[in-house]
């Protein structure tokens, strides 16, 4: 399931974000990828160590938890530290690649297994040419260049790149869900069935019959699906 969430964070939030971001200490993306990765990481990312990544961190995980959709599309076991990436210049491209499917976290804190990839876009998609995030599934090619704020999910298991930026800056935040659904079809029968039961009931209300029943088929599947 491919999704596009809006407004993860308010223009103030991207206000806020973009102003730490001026004079953030960059070093080389290519640092933190794979083997194969690297032959085609040309970006710029944070130090997952530095206060301004820690500090924007928090900040995008307040936006995940106040964003119903989210978790109603992703049913989050566990999250990866939000990290951080600057397109520009010569560091403007990021090649066809695959996550990796176990992200380990810093300083030996655990381990993230990738069922879904985010990107949470930071700069307004008129300050910059290129930059597409280019996503090939099962759904077709999909090119993904959003408002500053909005976030887009996809699954892990996606080839994916970012199209060279030839004007301008893109700035973004990217982090991977483990999911308590491993299933993607599975998240997006559940997603599908939860979205459809929020529009029910702002027509037929919460104690309907068919809403009580409903709601509880939705339970049922999320239990019998849902590791936790």
């Amino acid at each position: 399931m491919l999704l596009h969430i809006h407004q993860l964070l308010s223009p103030s939030e991207v206000a806020e974000a973009r102003q730490q971001l001026v004079d953030a200490p960059w070093q080389a993306g290519r640092r933190t990828a794979g083997p194969q990765a690297a032959q085609v990481k040309r970006n710029a990312q944070l130090p997952e160590s530095s206060a301004t990544a820690q500090s924007l961190r928090q900040l995008v995980l307040r936006g995940l938890e106040n964003s119903a959709q989210f978790f109603s599309a992703a049913l989050p076991k566990h999250i990866s530290p939000p990290m951080f990436n600057r397109y520009a210049g010569d560091a403007n491209t990021y090649g066809n690649h695959v996550d990796a499917a176990v992200r380990f976290l810093p300083d030996g804190k655990g381990r993230v297994r990738t069922d879904v990839s985010c990107t949470v876009f930071l700069s307004d998609p008129t300050s910059y040419d290129g930059g597409e995030l280019v996503v090939e599934d099962t759904f077709g090619t999909q090119r993904i260049k959003l408002d500053a704020g909005d976030a887009v999910l996809y699954p892990g298991t996606s080839i994916h790149r970012v199209e060279p930026v030839t004007r301008g800056e893109r700035l973004a935040s990217f982090f991977w869900i483990q999911s308590m659904v491993r299933s993607d079809e599975q998240r997006r029968l559940l997603y599908d069935m939860d979205q459809h039961l929020m529009r029910l009931r702002t027509h037929l209300g919460e104690t309907d019959p068919a809403i009580v029943g409903l709601t509880g088929t939705y339970h049922n599947l999320l239990r019998m699906w849902a590791d936790v």
